[in-house]
């Protein structure tokens, strides 16, 4: 139990400082590209690598619940995108191959990309036709030994790997949820009648 609330108020603490420093630019662009999406019927494709996959399920859940035309990628039902089409692609690194590639490939057939990540210089960002950063802990920890960042205070966080990327990218976009709620004047009934009914 000794690190179950530390970890936990490590994690919130840490979502509660990007969300102060989100770039409003950053996100008003993906919010257009996806109203954009959305009065069109364009097709919407999520897609992330591992945890950061389960993100964008979770985000694609939400998406369909709104009303919107969404994919994930790697579903057998995903169709083929084309021109006028948005790609949301998430990766803390922006270099995981598996979405850089997929992302070259929606380039190619003129989809709009935008990309979710902790460095916007990455090969995701610098391809991307709009990058929101959403910061966010590298896998590895600096490259410096036990002792040295002892001394320099460098202490290593809690949550392992991508976990604050990851935690911090599904707030994030739970809150662009949000935000297109109200944009697009949706009601919890709303998504409450898109929700599924046949569970086991």
């Amino acid at each position: 139990m000794e690190y179950v609330a530390r970890t936990m108020r490590e994690i919130a603490l840490f979502i509660d400082r990007v969300a102060e420093r989100l770039n409003a630019g950053q996100v008003e662009k993906l919010l257009d590209a996806l109203i954009s999406s959305y009065k069109r019927r364009a097709k919407v494709l999520v897609m992330g690598a591992g945890r950061s996959g389960l993100v964008g399920k979770a985000f694609a859940m939400r998406l369909m619940h709104l009303g919107f035309n969404v994919y994930v990628l790697g579903e057998t039902i995903t169709p083929s995108i084309g021109r006028g089409d948005l790609v949301v692609a998430i990766s803390g690194s922006g270099r995981t191959k598996l979405i850089v590639t997929a992302a070259e490939a929606a380039k190619k057939v003129e989809a709009t990309v935008a990309a979710i990540t902790s460095y916007p210089e990455s090969p995701l960002g610098q391809l991307a036709d709009i990058v929101v950063e959403v910061p966010g802990r590298t896998k590895s920890a600096p490259d410096i030994d036990y002792f040295a960042r002892q001394i320099l205070g460098i202490h290593e966080p809690l949550a392992p790997l991508g976990t604050l990327f990851e935690d911090t990218a599904l707030a994030f976009l739970d809150g662009i949820v949000v935000e297109l709620m109200n944009r697009l004047g949706k009601k919890e009934d709303d998504l409450r009648a898109k929700h599924a009914n046949i569970e086991f």
